[in-house]
């Protein structure tokens, strides 16, 4: 008979000692269900990944630890993000886990959903992204720029889940996988989808936080947002380089334009159009420079090859 696999739920977490009392015994009572219904083995464990809290997250997770063996924990040594910190847990689990689950702390994913994802890995699946059924809870401004921005990534050619954020299940060899994927600049969602192997979709209801506040403003949204798009197509340069041709060409019309009036006498002195067109060039070049510079940045990051992450301490496994 062929052995259970051994699941780890790895789950970051930054600045949560509110939330985590609270959510902890919800992921211990999936897990466990998970074990009773013979879908995985008991060696299995909840992992907590502290990204660098200066709270008390750390104490909690430590103690969580040592009052179930379902508990485990790794810190970073400083903040270095939700996506470094995600990468750091599976990385970790990665060397004892058959597959690993990723999910936010703060219970807005459905926590159930993990047995039917477990169920479709049993099934063959090696990828199994948690998508969101709907955004009826989320006010229209996030909702409409949520949608707009997975079309906008379709466009440009990223490859990604419509509706999925970072709560999916992986196997080991997709983590095997996705270990040789070096780049420090990370987007997951991108990147699973670039890994392959087999994949399918669950649907859950998000709902509010359970406990604390937020730690994901729109401007870190933003961030992410612009390195999904950067990360994964180089269309924003080559839209740029259309733009300037079209500029370019409108300029060279201009000049002809202004040559001809000025041969058949009919040139108006004026500052108004030189000083709309000079405005409206040099506003073009600041943006394609920006945009430019945004790519040379990140291979500059990529060329130092930093570590993604640190940890500096661990729980007992």
């Amino acid at each position: 008979m062929k052995p259970l696999p051994v699941l780890c739920i790895v789950i970051p977490a930054y600045n949560e000692e509110e939330v985590l009392p609270v959510t902890a015994p919800l992921f211990l009572a999936e897990l466990s269900s998970m074990v009773e219904g013979g879908l995985v083995s008991d060696e299995s464990r909840i992992m907590y990944v502290d990204d660098g809290s200066r709270d008390s997250t750390w104490k909690i997770v430590e103690a969580l630890a040592a009052q179930d063996e379902h508990f485990c924990g790794i810190r970073q040594s400083r903040n270095r993000g939700h996506q470094n910190a995600v990468v750091a847990g599976l990385m970790e689990a990665r060397g004892f886990c058959d597959i690993a689950i990723s999910a936010d702390c703060d219970g807005q994913d459905d926590i159930s959903a993990m047995t039917e994802m477990v169920r479709r890995y049993h099934e063959g699946y090696d990828v199994v992204y948690g998508v969101r059924s709907s955004r009826e809870t989320d006010t229209f401004f996030k909702r409409f720029t949520a949608e707009s921005y997975y079309k906008l990534l379709a466009r440009m050619g990223a490859e990604v889940v419509y509706n999925h954020a970072d709560y999916r299940l992986a196997s080991r060899r997709v983590l095997d996988a996705l270990s040789s994927y070096e780049e420090v600049n990370l987007f997951l969602r991108g990147l699973f989808p670039l890994v392959g192997f087999p994949s399918t979709e669950v649907a859950y209801e998000r709902h509010e936080r359970m406990a604390g506040e937020s730690h994901y403003p729109l401007s870190k949204m933003l961030a992410l947002a612009f390195d999904g798009i950067t990360s994964l197509s180089v269309k924003p340069i080559r839209a740029v380089t259309g733009f300037g041709l079209v500029v370019s060409v409108a300029s060279f019309l201009g000049v002809v334009w202004a040559i001809v009036s000025f041969a058949l006498g009919h040139a108006v002195s004026g500052w108004a159009s030189t000083t709309c067109i000079v405005c409206f060039v040099s506003g073009v070049q600041l943006v394609s420079l920006g945009v430019i510079g945004e790519y040379v940045g990140k291979t500059y990051m990529e060329t130092k090859r930093r570590p993604r992450y640190v940890i500096s301490d661990r729980t007992r496994r």
